[in-house]
């Protein structure tokens, strides 16, 4: 599952693809959920990238999102503070993905 609920907040699993034309959710990924970054790999600019896409995505602050791990790899793991599986999945799906929604209820 890509979306896991935490005290805080939610954790994100992540398949990250750097280098494409714009950011956007690409959709489930196996046990992941892919996202396009519009950065290449290159001295963090990818993972900056990534934390500004999700704090855009999801409504909340940058200082909200830490990687919690895959710094240098595709595979990441991000910790978001302030908002819940529900909430994360509804605004992550927004272009019409209806298996993150069913994801998500099935976690409640």
């Amino acid at each position: 599952m890509s979306i896991v609920a935490r005290a805080s907040g939610v954790r994100l699993t992540l398949h990250v693809r750097p280098g494409a034309a714009h950011s956007a959710v690409s959709g489930p990924h196996g046990d992941a959920l892919g996202i396009r970054l519009a950065a290449p790999p290159v001295d963090g600019r990818a993972n900056q990238e990534l934390i500004d896409f999700l704090a855009k995505t999801l409504g909340v602050p940058r200082r909200a999102i830490t990687l919690a791990s895959g710094a240098t790899s595709r595979h990441k793991v991000v910790d978001v503070e302030g908002i819940d599986v529900a909430g994360a999945a509804e605004r992550l799906d927004s272009g019409g993905r209806a298996t993150l929604h069913r994801a998500a209820r099935r976690n409640r």
